[in-house]
């Protein structure tokens, strides 16, 4: 039997509806998805890649939910889109070694993260404040902290592994704090020192910057050079600037390379090395 074809009007219809959180509406979707099949595969493909990052993140979550596509070419076709929205991006990355994973249930708890930060927020309350109460909730309530003991273990850099362990390295963690903070609407941005990765908010006067690994403490510019300096790292003021999406996930496919071939996975570290390679390609270093 052929597959209903999707129209304009169709389409757009299911990008209304493909931002609502409601179980029912999710539930019907999936279903109508399941009946559409390959059609709706390659609408919800052309989607994750599109330039609306909301729409793209759930997007991505109907192509993980309905098992539709090969997670590594999916990775690769999010590389070469030149779309890069990070919560689409880290948990497409994580499917290429879990292509089971449960992307729902990371984001039911990112929802859940940014919940109960707003049942402590008292408004009015600066980014700041509210970066106190993100560092209560992560780091306190609920124990994320740096692997400092398994520090190259790969599932440090895994957003669903670290989101059910509770644990990860610089990147990972920061990248846990940039989406909370997404959802709280607090304007943070990544900041990849070398050796080290920690969040920044650039709107703030004079800027701060956080250091997740370090259960969120907040650091100086002063302070950023002594911990580069603890690293046997010369300080560079062009290191405080915000890092570009593609950048943060083609580190953290730097990262799994190398922690894959301490772990001896060679087929896994040339994978994320080739993934690595696929961004260069795409964007040139300048």
């Amino acid at each position: 039997m052929d597959h209903p074809n999707l129209d304009g009007a169709r389409q757009e219809a299911l990008r209304g509806l493909l931002d609502d959180d409601s179980a029912p509406v999710r539930r019907a979707l999936l279903a109508h998805f399941r009946a559409l099949g390959p059609g709706a595969k390659t609408f919800l493909q052309a989607t994750a890649r599109s330039a609306n990052r909301s729409l793209a993140r759930h997007a991505t979550w109907f192509l993980a939910e309905l098992k539709f596509a090969d997670p590594v070419a999916d990775f690769r076709a999010f590389i070469r889109s030149l779309q890069y929205e990070l919560e689409a991006g880290a948990l497409l990355l994580s499917r290429t070694v879990t292509p089971e994973l449960d992307a729902g249930a990371c984001v039911t708890e990112l929802n859940h993260l940014a919940a109960r930060c707003t049942e402590l927020i008292s408004e009015p309350a600066s980014t700041r404040e509210k970066c106190r109460i993100v560092n209560r909730v992560l780091f306190h309530e609920c124990g994320y902290r740096g692997n400092v003991e398994h520090y190259t273990d790969p599932r440090n850099s895994l957003l669903d592994q670290v989101l059910t362990r509770r644990t990860g390295l610089p990147l990972s963690l920061s990248l846990v704090y940039l989406l909370v903070a997404q959802r709280l609407g607090l304007p943070l941005e990544p900041v990849g020192l070398p050796g080290h990765f920690i969040v920044g908010c650039f709107e703030a006067d004079p800027p701060f910057f956080i250091d997740p690994f370090d259960k969120g403490v907040f650091l100086d510019p002063d302070e950023i050079s002594t911990l580069l300096r603890t690293h046997g790292i010369p300080p560079q003021d062009t290191a405080l600037v915000p890092t570009p999406v593609r950048e943060v996930l083609c580190r953290n496919c730097r990262n799994l390379a190398n922690h894959y071939t301490t772990a001896g996975e060679t087929e896994r570290a040339r994978l994320f090395a080739s993934f690595v390679e696929d961004f260069e390609a795409a964007h040139p270093p300048s």
